[in-house]
């Protein structure tokens, strides 16, 4: 995807937008028999399958369903399944013959190549209760044929988080330049320490934030969408000025981290074996409360000031399946989610990191969050995530590709010349 509390003393314990803090295997049931999708199929119940599978986040989507099953609308049935298996599976959920209702996950290209297929439902009239919603979210909600397709709920952000302390003890403040970003490498690199963290082991789309914070620096936010939307190639040499930049960078990097996943790669900063960790806010999940008000974030250093500042903002929510056997109750239901009632109910009771999408709803006021909050207000264009500002179907091609660069960088062109090749064949499928 694709995308960041009741105690807001500790800003964050627990997101889950994008990980899960264990793999548990899940499969997508259902409790009602298939139906036409038309309103006379109604059956009292609906089927809720979610992704987010950290404790916390989980406990705030059973709270959030608990408060809806009280409105008096149909019951609504949460089925909770580990992030990297959903990942896998949601396109066979999307396509079995008895899907799921609804669906938690991101909005933009990665919800659109599902419209394309004719597998989501058309919420416009959701929507039409939605006016207080900014334009920018409704265009992330708008398939390519016009219909409305997906609701959101809460956005987060990406940053280069470290601790405080550690950071005072090595000497080092925040870098804003790619000059001063490296100096600060060499820095924390001359204590022992390697500098930046990395989890690549269950969780290899972490390396996509690298490419895609690169690409935007270097190229430029248009140019970035374009690519991953097929109008551009992966062999253009403006791509592979980005993996001679990033070749500057790798060794700093964790060599450890290509074997464990994100989760562990945040134990690793918080226990200082690394310093600094570019990752989305929930990555928090695997936190020990008392190292949580030590944690801090500094924007990806600016590499070309000429080039207009863009930043990583993932929009989650949900979207429905066109096949659901109760539309009017699904649609009852994603209009509940878009109110802010709804959405403080999830921050209030997960980390208080992510921001509720509906322009009432209320956010954490804590420094992190006001921080995060401020630095994508100030951003010139906003990307989503690798796969979100493309297709679930080409992030695999992305994982491979820059696994094998961060083993093997001295084999940039060909690396890039079989991504291209892979891209391609996602893209005619």
């Amino acid at each position: 995807m694709a995308g960041l509390a009741a105690d807001r003393r500790t800003f964050l314990k627990g997101l889950g937008v994008l990980g899960a803090a264990t793999l548990i295997p899940g499969c997508a049931t259902s409790t009602s028999s298939p139906g036409s999708g038309s309103s006379t199929g109604a059956t009292g119940n609906l089927s809720l399958q979610s992704n987010l599978s950290a404790e916390q986040a989980k406990a705030a989507m059973e709270k959030l369903v608990e408060a809806y099953n009280k409105t008096g609308g149909a019951t609504v049935k949460l089925n909770t399944v580990a992030s990297e298996i959903y990942r896998t599976q949601l396109p066979t959920y999307l396509t079995s013959a008895n899907p799921p209702d609804v669906y938690t996950w991101y909005a933009g290209s990665v919800a659109d190549s599902y419209a394309k297929k004719d597998l989501l439902l058309d919420i416009t009239s959701v929507w039409d209760t939605m006016g207080n919603y900014p334009e920018s979210m409704k265009t992330l909600s708008t398939s390519s044929n016009g219909q409305k397709i997906f609701v959101p709920t809460s956005y987060y952000w990406w940053g280069m988080f470290y601790r405080k302390s550690n950071f005072a003890k090595w000497g080092v403040t925040p870098p804003k330049t790619w000059d001063e970003f490296i100096a600060v490498c060499k820095t924390i690199q001359s204590k022992g320490i390697p500098p930046i963290g990395i989890g690549l082991g269950d969780t290899p789309w972490v390396a996509s934030a690298w490419f895609d914070y690169l690409d935007i620096r270097i190229n430029g936010a248009p140019f970035h969408r374009d690519l991953l939307a097929g109008r551009g190639r992966f062999d253009d040499p403006k791509v592979k000025a980005v993996f001679t930049k990033w070749q500057e960078v790798l060794p700093y990097f964790d060599p450890k981290g290509k074997s464990f996943p994100f989760q562990e790669a945040t134990s690793a900063l918080l226990g200082g074996k690394t310093g600094m960790f570019l990752i989305g806010t929930f990555f928090a999940d695997s936190a020990p409360k008392d190292a949580l008000d030590d944690i801090d974030f500094f924007q990806f250093p600016i590499i070309d000031p000429s080039v207009p500042v863009a930043e990583e903002a993932p929009t989650d929510g949900y979207f429905a399946s066109k096949k659901a056997k109760d539309p009017e109750g699904v649609k009852k239901f994603l209009t509940w989610l878009a109110t802010p009632e709804a959405q403080n109910i999830y921050v209030e009771s997960s980390s208080g990191t992510a921001i509720p999408a509906n322009p009432l709803g209320k956010s954490a006021d804590t420094a992190l969050v006001k921080k995060g909050k401020a630095m994508i207000e100030g951003a010139k264009e906003l990307t989503q995530f690798f796969n979100r500002d493309s297709s679930d179907a080409l992030q695999p091609t992305a994982d491979a590709a820059l696994t094998k660069f961060m083993d093997k960088p001295d084999q940039i062109d060909k690396i890039l010349k079989d991504w291209q090749a892979a891209a391609e064949k996602v893209f005619k499928a």
